[in-house]
């Protein structure tokens, strides 16, 4: 580019033109009548800054915001996004300016496991991020089913509902049970973003006492969910020859939250790689409204396999 692009961190202030920009160019991409309508009720920009203010930037040129990107970490995992920028300042290399702080924190926080997801069909994107050593592993499905007035019954509590002196214990159980999915992955951080901006809940199961699944979920429009919906941003159950058992459990959970936050559909991403969860997915009516693709480096599955009941999407 002629015109000098500057990277920083992004504030309270340029939250409202990075929602913008990030309407405007999925719209766009996407080919939708009136791009600034896309995803008017959800929020990926200030949900995602609030939760790490440190690890969200934008780009400038000529002091304006042209575009942004985010960079999130699950304890050893991580992945970026939503990287948008300007249609207008389109194939000027701001994708690649935008990738820097990303991968600079991605190395900061020494992670052994990184990726994302992007739109399948997008050589250009494909391109792009192989530059950086990611690579494409697995379809992605975004799925969801209605949740009716009378849903599934199971035991299920909410990280909401329990006494503040005993939360930090809840997040070491799940860490203790997704850190036996995959070394170090950990979702502290999620967890606490939903509780401390009221984005939904946290749905934990139990048997016998011991926590055996748990779904980070966002509820309804300002969320990354969106209105009348109810988004599985992260599920996992415990491994073993329990885990199908502990899995449909934890879903009919999030069907029993969708239902008491108002919302009527249930959505979330599974990788095709974990075909028992996707399997089971479909036999509880879940249907696929569109696929993604993981990008992984190192290319490696990570928890992308068939004994991985987990699910998430990396958007």
């Amino acid at each position: 580019m002629s015109t000098e692009v500057h990277i920083r961190p992004m504030l309270e202030e340029d939250v409202a033109e990075a929602r913008r920009i990030f309407s405007l160019a999925f719209g766009t991409f996407i080919g939708v009548d009136d791009p600034i309508t896309f995803g008017a009720d959800r929020d990926y920009i200030g949900t995602r800054r609030k939760t790490d203010p440190t690890a969200a930037f934008v780009a400038e040129v000529d002091k304006e915001v042209v575009g942004s990107n985010f960079a999130i970490r699950w304890g050893t995992v991580g992945f970026f996004g939503p990287l948008t920028i300007r249609p207008d300042m389109w194939g000027k290399g701001l994708g690649k300016h935008l990738m820097t702080p990303v991968l600079d924190c991605f190395e900061q926080w020494q992670l052994t496991h990184t990726g994302l997801y992007t739109f399948p069909n997008s050589t250009q994107h494909l391109h792009l991020y192989q530059q950086y050593g990611f690579w494409p592993r697995f379809l992605t499905a975004i799925m969801s089913k209605p949740v009716g007035m009378t849903p599934a019954t199971t035991e299920w509590n909410g990280y909401s509902e329990a006494p503040s002196m005993e939360q930090q214990a809840i997040l070491g159980e799940c860490f203790a049970l997704t850190d036996s999915i995959y070394p170090g992955l950990r979702l502290d951080q999620e967890v606490r973003a939903v509780f401390d901006q009221a984005l939904g809940d946290t749905v934990l199961i139990r048997d016998g006492g011991e926590l055996v699944g748990m779904a980070v979920c966002h509820c309804g429009p300002a969320t990354e969910a969106g209105a009348d919906a109810c988004y599985i941003k992260f599920g996992a159950a415990k491994p073993g020859r329990n885990a199908a058992t502990y899995f449909h459990r934890l879903l009919d959970a999030c069907e029993l939250l969708t239902h008491k936050q108002g919302q009527s559909r249930l959505t979330g991403g599974v990788s095709l790689a974990r075909d028992q969860a996707f399997q089971t997915l479909r036999s509880l009516g879940f249907r696929a409204d569109m696929l993604g693709i993981s990008m992984h480096r190192p290319n490696e599955p990570g928890y992308s396999h068939r004994d991985a009941w987990v699910m998430d999407d990396r958007r």
